[in-house]
């Protein structure tokens, strides 16, 4: 019987430990199947710093390093620039890339490092109990955010992928969902796309994926995924937003 599906060699057997309904899995199983079919997995190093991704070295089947919070891509750096022919990577949520390793992410695009970075938004600090992030919107109730945030207080909420577009050192930015099957199969063209940027050594290359987290939002997982296309979409629009000529 011929298989029609199987579990990618790129994940562990190991299970879970995200809250029922997120998507965080559903990432991990695009990255593992692109590291596979590029077969790099072999030569694949990542690194996961602290937030829900913390524990992402028990799912990924590849070297992978721990990095203290909002660190991952100094740490990366690092790894890349003494081991120039492995494929590294950071896997990184929307509290620890967007607020403490706000400057890390900056630079390591300004210095045009040839890693790939796996940023993921759910709009909230996930992990240490639903705090009020950078990516918050407007309105977005949080428990740092009871009333919702307003501009007044805090802002507007931070594009990532556009402020990181605008540097010349970043060749490959793009900003994906997972809350649908036609979104998921254009997020895992995007991440394919983003690691092939670096075996070709174009230049720092990242991928934002729009993601879920009904524990902290409070609702169903089921509506969590209309809640991300009726309100992080309008918001924080899908697309490229920068990549090689040739590409």
């Amino acid at each position: 019987m011929a298989i029609v599906f199987e579990r990618t060699k790129g994940l562990t057997t190991k299970e879970t430990h995200y809250c029922p309904g997120c998507t965080h899995g559903v990432i991990h199983r695009l990255v593992a199947e692109v590291l596979e079919e590029l077969d790099v997995l072999g030569d694949a190093i990542g690194v996961a710093p602290v937030g829900c991704s913390v524990l992402a070295y028990d799912y990924f089947n590849c070297d992978m390093h721990e990095a203290s919070h909002g660190r991952a891509p100094a740490v990366a750096t690092g790894i890349k620039r003494a081991l120039n022919d492995k494929v590294v990577f950071t896997y990184q949520g929307d509290g620890d890339l967007a607020s403490i390793g706000t400057a890390e992410i900056v630079h390591v695009a300004h210095r045009a490092e040839k890693i790939t970075t796996i940023f993921v938004n759910n709009a909230i600090y996930g992990m240490t109990g639903g705090q009020m992030a950078p990516t918050t919107l407007i309105g977005q109730k949080a428990t740092t955010a009871p009333l919702g945030r307003t501009v007044e207080h805090s802002g507007m909420p931070l594009k990532v992928s556009e402020m990181l577009a605008t540097i010349d050192g970043a060749a490959f930015v793009e900003r994906v969902s997972v809350h649908n099957p036609a979104a998921i199969r254009k997020a895992k063209k995007a991440i394919k796309a983003a690691f092939e940027c670096q075996l070709r050594g174009d230049g720092f290359s990242i991928v934002e994926v729009l993601s879920t987290c009904p524990t902290n939002w409070g609702i169903a997982p089921v509506e969590s995924l209309k809640w991300l296309e009726e309100n992080m979409i309008p918001y924080y629009p899908l697309g490229n937003y920068r990549k090689p000529e040739e590409a």
